[in-house]
């Protein structure tokens, strides 16, 4: 049977409304009684019913998430940091996904405001002017973006990709293709500014191969760009469009890394998995998703603080199969080459 408010209260020597607010409104009961109730509270396993919590805090004990696409391998750790984290906190956690519609995303909003106590928004591709209204509307913290004073957890783009150059240019490449993600992607934008900075340091050349869907099929259909730019290696937005790209390669039987070296970023469970090993830039995914619930409690539990919250955590490049030294000879066209950048 489950312990109820008046099992603690007569285990603690007190009244029922006594219990209720050394739960609720601690700071109103005197701190000895409080320290009873609470410890008898926990010694017998009392859990507050959610609804009646709700009633007295006027919180409903939910998070909101909202991502952009719940089958990327990408988002399942971040899932999993964020709702480890919250249940630790007694907070349940509600999820949505956009399907890559950036669209969506200040709709999902609305709905979820009145529903919830705050939303995390992973990876959001709305613009700053939408991400503010969102702010208006319920607590928020961004993961994967930055945006104003909103609080965030980024990673260090700019680091991660001086990580990729540098390995890179050792191996003695010269030429460097991007493949980037949707043109809404911040992450995307703040890897291709990384790689411009982290190229003139090394003396490379980085040639810019479109935008590209974060999927599989993104690599597949990026690989003729890649052809074309003769280019002899290959950072990819994501890992999957670095899987898209490496499937592709080998069925047109150019040689990974011999013939072209390609560097994925997210390190999913996948990248390891294929042959050749892709070497990628690994991201701190669940660490980030817990990250992100500390802030947004922060931020409840102190609405009218500076929302100066931004944390930025570091990367590591995994170096595995899929880079090699530059080929001494390209084994494929290099005619038609697009834009290119010191």
């Amino acid at each position: 049977m489950a312990v109820t408010i008046r099992d603690v209260a007569k285990a603690a020597g007190v009244s029922p409304s006594t219990v209720s607010r050394a739960l609720s409104t601690p700071d109103i009961v005197d701190a000895a009684t409080r320290e009873r109730v609470l410890r008898i509270a926990d010694h017998l396993g009392y859990r507050p019913n959610r609804a009646a919590r709700g009633l007295i805090t006027g919180r409903t004990g939910n998070i909101g998430l909202i991502l952009p696409d719940l089958a990327n391998p990408f988002f399942p750790s971040v899932v999993k940091g964020i709702q480890s984290q919250a249940h630790e906190s007694d907070y349940q956690v509600f999820v949505a996904d956009t399907d890559e519609d950036p669209g969506a995303e200040l709709g999902l909003v609305r709905s979820l405001a009145k529903q919830v106590d705050g939303i995390i928004l992973c990876s959001p591709r709305m613009r700053s002017s939408e991400l503010r209204e969102a702010a208006g509307l319920t607590p928020v913290v961004l993961v994967n973006r930055k945006s104003g004073s909103i609080p965030s957890v980024a990673v260090d783009n700019a680091d991660g990709m001086r990580q990729v150059v540098e390995h890179l240019a050792r191996l003695g490449h010269r030429q460097i293709g991007f493949i980037a993600g949707p043109r809404s992607s911040w992450s995307s934008r703040e890897r291709l500014r990384g790689l411009m900075a982290a190229s003139g340091a090394s003396n490379v050349e980085v040639v810019e191969l479109g935008n590209f869907a974060p999927t599989f099929e993104g690599g597949a259909e990026a690989a003729e760009g890649v052809l074309i730019a003769g280019v002899t290696a290959v950072i990819a937005y994501n890992d999957l469009i670095a899987l898209g790209l490496l499937n592709t390669m080998r069925q047109r039987g150019i040689d990974v890394p011999g013939g072209l070296s390609v560097v994925g970023i997210d390190n999913i469970q996948m990248s390891h998995m294929v042959h050749p090993a892709l070497t990628t830039l690994s991201l701190p995914k669940e660490r980030a998703g817990r990250r992100s619930v500390d802030l947004l409690i922060q931020l409840l539990a102190d609405p009218a603080a500076p929302a100066t919250f931004i944390h930025e955590l570091p990367t590591e490049l995994l170096i595995r199969q899929t880079t090699g030294p530059a080929p001494q000879e390209k084994q494929h066209p290099s005619a038609g080459r697009p834009s290119a950048h010191r």
